[in-house]
């Protein structure tokens, strides 16, 4: 059996502290494509997938250069 873990839902603060961006660089690179953009949660609410923060730590520079 293969048990894999649920994608969870990062919020702002704990992308940033991951990321080590501020809050303007990630919103900027968000528009230029080189940054995932976020999900919707709520209404007033989202964040972003655990998967695809990972994948973009791991190689930053080549993220959204297809």
């Amino acid at each position: 059996m293969t048990s894999t873990s649920p994608d969870r839902i990062l919020r702002l603060p704990i992308v940033l502290e991951r990321t080590g961006l501020s809050r303007a660089t990630l919103y900027r690179k968000i528009r230029r494509g080189t940054f995932p953009k976020q999900i919707k949660i709520a209404e007033r609410c989202s964040g972003w997938r655990e998967s695809a923060i990972n994948e973009w730590l791991h190689n930053p520079i080549y993220w959204g250069m297809d």
